[in-house]
């Protein structure tokens, strides 16, 4: 246990480290505040609302979209309702534990702020004065002991407020926050660096949302420069977001991420354009994800080291996994991510098994446990790298153990090799034809029932194939 500890603090920032130590001792409380006077007189293009998610699971993850309100601006609810509902959670906040952590209050800020500015007549004293309390409240509280996209949520949201209160102390001091934060978090080629696409999408979102402010509250110096700056960003995040997506423009199910939490690709670029935003795609690289295609195959592929060594959080232990579609539906899949509980499922989800890998005496490539954390890590030397062949290896069961994919007219091939026994997995699609998959060199070939997510809580019927090999085993897709 102690080598397992030492391995996951390891890759640690002594910050991250201060503030658990501190949020262990200290946390501040809601505090009664006294909104300061401000014009009310930004007017931003139509926003993304996003719809709020309905979770039966008792657990964390529920609690938490409680306290999001993302009900609140959506089609189907009166203002009144609205209304209604901010007051009862402003007399409901003080006793709430959760609703006063940093994450969600950080996405209740972004969501009240956007109603207000769209409602102006449901502003007043009250409601102003217990929306600048939560701000400050967060601003005491910041993620340093997460660091990663929980710190870059509450940025996005201080920023947010910053413009909306005129408030020119939390302007620069954000201002600060959000150009370190993306500068270090938004890899060179645009995607953000916890890798998982939905996050991507979550976090480009709250990015767009903050220069849809700025362009229209530029109230302080160098507004129009830190417009441009955030520009930037976003059209970076949208040549990977184009990259990374399916032809239907959906995103690829890799580490954490499913359906129905983030705004969609499509919803997203909607969003971008009303903003007058022009981008193109951008080859992915820096992420360690390829695609690869033929006429009627497109596969993604996972080539890459953890990138958010100290905030590995929603990270697999999946180096060198694929995922296939077939004429434009799925074919191999990832099992997918149905909890964020810590239970078996989640391990289970989290782990090599879970995946399109090789797997050696039932162990993980990279020691993930406890729900969020990563020990050890798998590191991936990659041998050749174009449209049509990629060949990696890692080092995640000591010995090397290399893969090379190959996209073919008309066939996607798959080739393993370990010095040793060893079993190559495929996790199969609901409704898959298994004819078209051939096998050359495994010594035994099990078939069983399986399950995968592409929502919380929701699971589909498919079939896992396990192929046990030693030295070499390929398998041809057509």
């Amino acid at each position: 246990m102690f080598r397992l500890y030492l391995e996951t603090m390891i890759h640690l920032k002594p910050i991250q480290v201060v503030y658990q130590v501190l949020t262990k001792v200290y946390r501040p409380r809601l505090k009664p505040a006294v909104a300061p006077i401000h014009q009310h007189s930004i007017s931003i293009v139509q926003p993304i609302w996003k719809h709020p998610v309905s979770l039966s699971e008792h657990g964390r993850l529920s609690e938490y979209h409680r306290h999001y309100m993302d009900e609140i601006g959506q089609e189907g609810m009166s203002v009144s309702d609205c209304e209604q509902r901010i007051d009862d959670y402003m007399t409901e906040l003080p006793q709430q534990s959760v609703g006063q952590e940093p994450y969600p209050t950080s996405l209740r800020v972004m969501n009240w702020i956007k109603f207000f500015v769209q409602h102006r007549e449901s502003r007043n004293q009250k409601r102003e004065d217990s929306l600048y309390a939560q701000v400050l409240l967060l601003e005491k509280e910041l993620e340093y002991r997460l660091l990663g996209n929980h710190l870059l949520e509450n940025a996005f949201s201080l920023f947010v407020a910053s413009l909306y209160f005129e408030d020119k102390r939390l302007y620069y001091k954000t201002l600060r926050l959000l150009r370190k934060e993306l500068d270090e978090q938004i890899l060179s080629d645009g995607a953000h660096f916890e890798q998982s696409p939905m996050y991507h999408c979550i976090l480009l979102d709250r990015l767009l949302d903050c220069l849809n402010f700025l362009r229209h509250a530029s109230i302080f110096d160098g507004s129009s420069e830190f417009s441009q700056y955030l520009s930037q960003k976003a059209q970076l995040m949208l040549g990977h977001l184009q990259a990374v997506i399916w032809e239907n423009q959906q995103i690829p199910l890799l580490n954490d991420a499913v359906y129905g939490i983030a705004p969609s690709a499509n919803d997203i670029f909607d969003y971008a354009q009303r903003l007058e935003l022009v981008w193109q795609e951008i080859p992915m690289k820096a992420c360690g994800y390829r695609k690869m295609k033929n006429a009627s195959m497109e596969a993604i592929v996972d080539v890459g080291d953890v990138q958010a060594a100290y905030q590995p959080g929603h990270t697999h232990a999946d180096t060198l996994t694929y995922e296939l579609r077939v004429e434009g539906k799925p074919f191999v899949v990832d099992t997918g991510c149905s909890t964020y509980e810590k239970t078996a499922r989640r391990q289970f989800e989290r782990g090599s098994e879970a995946h399109n890998v090789v797997v050696v005496n039932h162990q993980d490539s990279s020691h993930v446990w406890g729900g969020f954390r990563v020990g050890r890590r798998a590191s991936v030397s990659l041998k050749s790298n174009n449209p049509h062949v990629l060949e990696a290896s890692h080092n995640g069961y000591g010995k090397p153990c290399r893969r090379r994919f190959e996209m073919k007219e008309g066939a996607f091939v798959v080739e393993d090799y370990y010095d040793g026994e060893a079993v190559s997995l495929i996790h199969l699609a609901e409704g898959t034809d298994q004819r078209r998959i051939e096998i050359d060199g495994a010594s035994e070939i099990v078939i069983e029932n399986g399950k995968y997510s592409t929502m919380f809580e929701h699971f589909h019927n498919g079939q896992v194939m396990k192929l046990r090999f030693r030295g070499h085993l390929k398998y041809t897709i057509r």
